[in-house]
């Protein structure tokens, strides 16, 4: 299943892709897709509805139909970072013996295709195309041979990083990770059974048409289900939480010379069978 949140920001409503494209509305099983309607025992159940039955909601996804992050109230947005070889290469850094962990406050979250605005004071702001792990199930101290149990879906997120903030301007990473839209998330969260190998998808993110990120979750470093497991260590994991799982190479900061965005620039992005995102980028 495809699901996800159709409407104006704030007044999301929670929805389904059926398989012509069409939205179909939820907002009768649930008040939104967050917390505990991803459990495994709701999806179960929203697997079973005749989508026949379900109303129609007029307009094109992503086109004349904005579409919210696809999670709501997101309780923890939790990031892997150097978690592929080639990208930690590409940044001149060794490949850490154990994930590097890091958030990015759930304020950044906006929809897959609303506008990245770069902060005021900003001179090195960047892009990442990454697999999103939503969960489902909670726990803590989840087995890693119990890990995909837990995950509600997959989703595809633009992790935007200010660099400067991120790495010269002292303390954690955090700093440069959540500002305010920062982290579009969307446009659908498929259920793994739709996803197929998440260890061998395609992704790609391409700036004004330029392809700048082409690469694969094969180069992983940490697995998905090592990933949730590993968290899960650290914090409670609970329905609704977001793992962003890192980025192939072809950052901005990757490039000779650097790229940084400045404005007016359009990002493209996608992962392979999780939709593709667009954000035009301005200025706060």
């Amino acid at each position: 299943m495809k699901l996800l949140r159709y409407g104006p920001d704030g007044q999301e409503k929670p929805g389904l892709l059926d398989e012509l494209g069409q939205v179909r509305d939820l907002s009768a099983m649930m008040n939104d897709l967050s917390g505990d309607a991803l459990t495994a025992q709701n999806i179960e159940k929203l697997r079973g509805l005749d989508l026949g039955t379900l109303p129609i909601v007029p307009g094109t996804p992503q086109e004349d139909l904005r579409l919210g992050a696809c999670v709501g109230d997101i309780g923890k947005f939790i990031c892997i970072g150097l978690n592929y070889a080639d990208h930690a290469a590409e940044s001149g850094l060794e490949v850490p013996p154990e994930p590097v962990i890091f958030n990015k406050w759930t304020s950044a979250v906006v929809g897959p295709n609303d506008d990245v605005l770069i902060p005021r004071g900003s001179v090195k702001t960047d892009w990442e195309v990454e697999l999103g792990i939503v969960i489902g199930t909670g726990g803590s101290y989840i087995d890693e041979a119990n890990a995909m149990n837990h995950i509600a879906g997959f989703c595809v997120v633009n992790d935007v990083s200010e660099r400067e903030y991120q790495i010269e301007r002292a303390g954690t990473w955090d700093k440069g990770k959540g500002c305010d839209t920062f982290g579009p998330t969307g446009p659908w969260l498929v259920t793994p059974d739709e996803v197929g190998d998440y260890n061998n998808l395609s992704m790609w993110l391409d700036v004004d048409g330029t392809r700048y990120q082409n690469g694969s979750t094969a180069t992983m470093v940490y697995k998905v289900p090592f990933l949730v497991a590993y968290c899960s260590r650290f914090m409670s994991l609970q329905p609704g939480d977001v793992i962003s799982t890192g980025t192939p190479p072809g950052v901005g900061m990757g490039q000779n010379p650097p790229v940084y965005l400045k404005g007016g620039e359009v990002m493209r992005l996608g992962i392979q069978g999780l939709g593709e995102q667009q954000q035009k980028v301005g200025n706060a």
